[in-house]
Order: C-alpha cells, then sequence, then structure tokens
C-alpha cells in the first residue's frame, strides 16, 4: 500500500521559530546579522507564493498560476521574498500561500533564481536582508560560528 511522505514541519502552526525570534530581536537592538544567519542555518522560514495571472483560455476564461515572489531593486539585483512567521507574511499579502521550507533550501531557491539576496519579514519589525556570500554559504549548508570575537563560515563535507 502506497503512503504519503511524512510533512517536512508536522505540527507547524506558523509561529517564528524561538530562536530565530530572539536572534532577530537582537539584531533589531545591536545589529548583528551574525546570530540571525546562526539561526537561520536551522529555521524554517516561509515563501510566499501568489496568483498571477496566465494565459487566456480557448473559452476566454484568464488562468492563474502560482508563482514564488522575487523583488528586483533599482540596480537591477533580485531577491526572494521570505518570512518568519505567518503573521509577518499576512501582513505582507493577506492572499498569499505560505511554503514552509528551511531556510537553506530557500536560499538555494533564491540563487537557482538568479537572485543575490533573501529577503526575510520585509513586512515585520525587523526586516532582514541576507545577500551574496552569506546567502551562498546558508545555501551550501555553511555553519556561522564566532571564533574569537568574528564570525566565520564553516564548511561542512
Amino acid at each position: 500500500m502506497a503512503s504519503l511522505a511524512e510533512p517536512a514541519f508536522p505540527g507547524d502552526d506558523g509561529s517564528v521559530d524561538p530562536g530565530l525570534a530572539a536572534a532577530l530581536t537582537a539584531y533589531d537592538a545591536e545589529g548583528d546579522l551574525g546570530p540571525v544567519l546562526v539561526a537561520l542555518a536551522r529555521a524554517r522560514v516561509l515563501v510566499p507564493v501568489v496568483a498571477v495571472r496566465g494565459e487566456t483560455a480557448t473559452d476566454g476564461d484568464k488562468e492563474a498560476d502560482m508563482a514564488t515572489v522575487m523583488l528586483t531593486g533599482a540596480d537591477g539585483r533580485k531577491g526572494l521574498l521570505a518570512f518568519s512567521a505567518l503573521e509577518t507574511l499576512r501582513r505582507w499579502r493577506p492572499e498569499a500561500r505560505p511554503v514552509p521550507v528551511w531556510a537553506r533550501e530557500a536560499a538555494r531557491a533564491a540563487l537557482a533564481e538568479g537572485a543575490t539576496a533573501l529577503l526575510l519579514d520585509l513586512a515585520g519589525t525587523v526586516p532582514v536582508v541576507v545577500e551574496t556570500d552569506d546567502l551562498e554559504h546558508l545555501a551550501a549548508g555553511d555553519e556561522l560560528v564566532l571564533v574569537g570575537g568574528s564570525w566565520g563560515w564553516t564548511r561542512h563535507s
């Protein structure tokens, strides 16, 4: 008998991960991105999926497609949107569908789509931008560690 795969986040109620919440609070107070990156390496984020107008069908009806959301800055760089909790996603766009993924998977998806950033909690009280090198390390599954008062990435083989 066939069975469905176990959900990646059983019991997920859409709340922010406690470790990520603490890191975001510290980032808001001190501006240190390090703890946020450490927490993201182990956290679930919600990537919004929205309906976009598709082609017009032969019977005249409009079709809709679902797509993730990328923002493009004035300089042409792109960033994938992600949210720490259902509350911040709903604040941004109530009709968006939340897709729970590990933050590292969201980082991989951003890079695969040609983005240079992951934009976390754009509509939250503490928006965070994870860019370039940090985005690549997060996508690779590397771990950020504090050594002698400085942050450094360690690579897992």
